[in-house]
């Protein structure tokens, strides 16, 4: 909060009044209504010049102080209120809480909304494509809680779990803002760093007595079980919370969040922190990458686009449900045309989820309500075009959709089509609704024809051409003389106003339509506000009806987008069971097969795992040749087909996996001040740390952090313990450049070495990208250096030293070869050392080679080489 002088007779009573008012939202930023303007001052006033580049000026706060001013006009508040959330602001919007005009003195001004990262309606600071949502967390001794609340949507969920799952549930929601207690402050700090927006409450807020009976009360039931959390206090104080910093915000209307759900960890798929971030399943780790999300979000709604970012954070592990799913988007493949027509009445839909929640709050306007009108008519059609596929499940989400026809034709009957955005502009009423409404118009607009046949007249029996009519707010309508006519002016005039060069005056006449015209709009806009307002009441009471529409319109977006990815880029039917095995024929990977350039086709493999027989694949191969596109597609292609998609292979199966680990690709966090090698067997740790018999794991080159010998032990031995675990099975693909784990194999029957095809040809190496059997007796990683334009000499000398090492494989006897390794030699002492060399360069000091003839310069070249024979 800005600091002011503490004398109050200093202080001018608007900032008396502004100081007060920013007391009670000290962490806000203060957007302070005056007139037409919203005005920032002292330290927000800086902050608001800075993120908004707005002028910043100083103002007299009194007799003896200034304080800083930035300011901006109301009607912008939709362009800068967007900026200031985006930089992560808390602003408190302060309106005039009365007419100006009535009041003497001091306006009555109060906070009408605090609008925070986590918590906003404004379309401007939503994104329509993701959820925008408030997390929750409560600390307690054994487990954590969270809720996530979506405002904006009504979407209410809770969870509770370990630290690590937690942690996790941040990751994939990504929330805009976190709220939490002011004790855990430290914990907290711990396990997220800066990375998000936070605010914290004081601890009695989360205490789970006050949480629950919050919960009660604002659902109005006696218990909690109905929705499935009465056995979550963690996650039931972290949900009461949020309701409690609703309030805090001046969110009072919620009566759209109509539920609370569990997050059932039991039914979703494990994917720890790190594989979310190495599989980029819906965010890149590089700038200018492409996720997963990208290749498969082909939704034409907001609703469908945030549904599917949840589904692929959270693949399913029921089988019944994942083929619920597949069958439904196998459905719609077979039947293109019910896709051409179901796609055509979705692309009109908007935002359906968000538009009823306006609704529900109250702040809808009347371009959104017919925008609502049309959402629900199109669903009508793709209600009716799903009752009649051959397909259950369809039908069945088809069953559920609402129709809402009384709300649709009344709307319809009601609103102006064209019904500007803002109520009080006018003209959202249709003619016939009622019959004061058309007579009043008909008043307004006669009235004003009539003013100008008073002009017509009275020009006519005054004489004075240049008469105009016109109106103000100090004396309503006049007629305006010029000096030149003024003489001209009739008696029954009555004179008001003296210009510099003209007369104002008015007339009875004009008074009398003056009071008919101006009542007559004060009545239009009372009764088009009376009808608007019974509008959104009957929408009211449809909020849960099209809020479970908006949800059904969203999975069946989801639903076509599979469909048509699976089309385009020719992905299969994966088989889902509940078996052990894990097969994929000509895998490729859905995202890298995009990005190839025109004409070059994605080189497909298979990969066979289970639990008895090849429970892990060592996979050997060069650098380049693709051993990490290989792991990731098999992962995706797994978790693909639990979200419910078509695949980019030509056969899978796929035994359901319950957990997916990987360790792939360059996550260091050397900003952190944590090295490569420590970020990797911490990623490794809390892979054999969370194992299960239903795990899929992917490592790629494990141990290349630290030395050579550490790195093979390392390796070594975690190959050996997933193999032996005494409980689980967990099916593995193990990349690694080093070739002495292919010894594995011969001692551990259920470990496989495959490697990635290379063809030498020449000095040149082709890369495959071919799984084939066997392990590989190469690394080719000289090749791949001279492919990236290492210079010549260090190439060379990295062949010599690999070939002096390599004349042995023994482990012991390579470190004492290291002794004998050939020492780096240059060109110029090469002949002082060899006695044949000296000779010849003795002979070359002695040729003149621009005498030479050709015949001369070969015996001589044939003379060189028989001394160093």
């Amino acid at each position: 909060m800005a600091k002011t002088k503490a004398v109050d007779s200093k202080e001018t009573p608007l900032m008396k009044q502004y100081n007060a008012i920013k007391a009670k939202h000290p962490g806000a930023l203060l957007l302070f209504r005056v007139g037409d303007f919203y005005e920032t001052f002292g330290e927000d006033a800086v902050k608001a010049s800075k993120v908004l580049d707005i002028v910043l000026t100083k103002r007299a706060n009194g007799a003896a102080s200034h304080i800083e001013l930035a300011g901006f006009p109301h009607h912008s508040l939709d362009n800068y209120l967007p900026k200031l959330v985006r930089a992560g602001n808390r602003v408190a919007i302060c309106d005039q809480l009365e007419d100006p005009k009535s009041v003497k003195g001091i306006v009555k001004r109060g906070v009408t909304e605090l609008v925070t990262p986590g918590l906003s309606f404004n379309d401007n600071v939503l994104d329509k494509k993701r959820n925008n949502y408030l997390a929750s967390i409560h600390y307690s001794k054994n487990e954590l809680g969270i809720a996530f609340l979506d405002l904006s949507t009504g979407e209410f969920m809770t969870a509770q779990g370990s630290a690590s799952y937690i942690e996790k549930l941040v990751q994939s929601f990504a929330p805009s803002e976190i709220i939490y207690s002011k004790a855990c402050k430290a914990y907290f700090q711990d396990l997220f760093k800066d990375r998000y927006n936070t605010y914290h409450l004081e601890d009695w807020v989360y205490a789970y007595d006050y949480a629950h009976q919050r919960l009660i009360a604002h659902f109005g039931t006696n218990s909690l079980k109905g929705f499935g959390v009465d056995n979550m206090p963690e996650g039931i104080t972290a949900a009461g919370a949020i309701l409690f910093y609703l309030e805090e915000t001046e969110h009072k209307e919620i009566k759209h969040i109509a539920s609370i759900a569990r997050i059932a960890e039991e039914k979703y798929v494990w994917l720890d922190k790190f594989t979310i971030r190495n599989l980029e399943l819906v965010y890149p780790q590089q700038e200018g990458g492409v996720p997963l999300i990208d290749i498969l979000d082909q939704t034409v709604t907001p609703m469908g686009s945030r549904m599917l970012k949840k589904w692929m954070v959270l693949p399913l592990k029921e089988e019944a449900a994942i083929q619920e799913r597949l069958l439904m988007v196998e459905a719609l493949i077979a039947q293109s045309e019910l896709r051409t027509h179901v796609l055509a009445h979705l692309k009109p839909i908007g935002d359906l989820e968000r538009l009823i929640s306006k609704v529900a709050v109250a702040r809808i306007n009347p371009r959104e309500l017919n925008q609502l009108k049309r959402a629900l008519k199109n669903t009508l059609p793709i209600k009716e075009q799903l009752l009649a596929s051959d397909n259950a499940a369809l039908r069945k989400i088809a069953d559920q959709m609402h129709t809402c026809e009384f709300l649709i034709s009344e709307i319809e009957r009601v609103l102006q089509e064209d019904a500007p955005m803002l109520v009080h502009q006018g003209n959202i009423i249709k003619d016939g609704v009622d019959q004061e409404l058309d007579e009043l118009r008909a008043i307004s607009t006669s009235g004003k024809d009539y003013l100008v046949q008073v002009q017509q007249r009275e020009v006519q029996r005054t004489g004075i051409s240049t008469l105009k009519i016109a109106y103000n707010k100090v004396f309503g309508y006049y007629l305006e003389v010029t000096n030149a006519h003024k003489d001209k002016v009739p008696n029954d005039w009555i004179r008001k106003q003296t210009l510099v060069n003209a007369e104002r005056y008015i007339t009875p006449e004009l008074k009398e339509y003056e009071e008919k015209i101006l009542n007559a709009e004060d009545k239009i806009s009372s009764i088009e506000l009376h009808y608007f307002n019974k509008l959104v009441l009957d929408a009211t009471e449809y909020v849960t009806q099209i809020q479970l529409n908006a949800r059904l319109i969203g999975m069946v977006d989801c639903l076509l987008s599979f469909a048509e990815v699976a089309v385009q880029n020719k992905y299969v039917k994966p088989h889902i069971s509940d078996t052990d095995a894990l097969e994929i024929k000509d895998g490729r990977h859905p995202v890298i097969e995009r990005q190839l350039p025109v004409g070059e086709e994605y080189v497909p493999n298979d990969i066979y795992l289970d639990g008895d027989s090849q429970q892990i694949m060592v996979i050997t191969g060069p650098n380049m040749a693709g051993k990490s596109a290989l792991l990731r597609q098999t992962a995706l292609i797994v978790l693909m087909a639990q979200v419910g998609s078509f695949v980019p292979a030509s056969y899978a199966r796929i035994g359901i996996i319950d957990k997916v680990f990987t360790r792939v690709g360059a996550s260091d966090n050397l900003s952190k001040g944590e090295s490569t090698f420590m970020v990797e067997m911490t990623e490794t740790a809390s892979i054999l740390n969370n194992l299960s018999d239903r795990s899929l794991i992917l490592m790629d080159e494990i141990g290349r952090g630290t030395s050579t010998y550490d790195g093979i032990s390392i390796a070594w031995s975690i190959v050996e313990y997933l193999h032996n675990h005494p409980k689980y099975k967990a099916k593995t693909l193990f990349a690694t450049h080093y070739h002495e784990l292919n010894q594995l194999a011969s001692d551990f029957p259920k470990i496989k070495n495959f490697n990635v095809a290379v063809k030498e040809v020449g000095n040149k190496v082709i890369f495959m990208r071919k799984l084939k059997a066997g392990g590989s007796e190469h690394s080719f990683g000289i090749h791949v250096a001279q492919m990236a334009g290492m210079p010549n000499p260090v190439v060379l000398r990295a062949a010599e030293i690999m070939q002096h090492l390599e004349k042995d494989k023994n482990l012991q006897k390579n470190q004492e070869r290291m002794k004998d390794m050939p020492k780096q030699t240059y060109q110029l002492n090469l002949f002082e050392m060899d006695p044949k060399f000296k000779a010849v360069k003795e002979l070359l000091d002695t040729l003149d080679i621009n005498t030479m003839s050709p015949v001369e310069a070969l015996l001589k070249l044939n003379e060189i080489k028989k001394k160093l024979e």
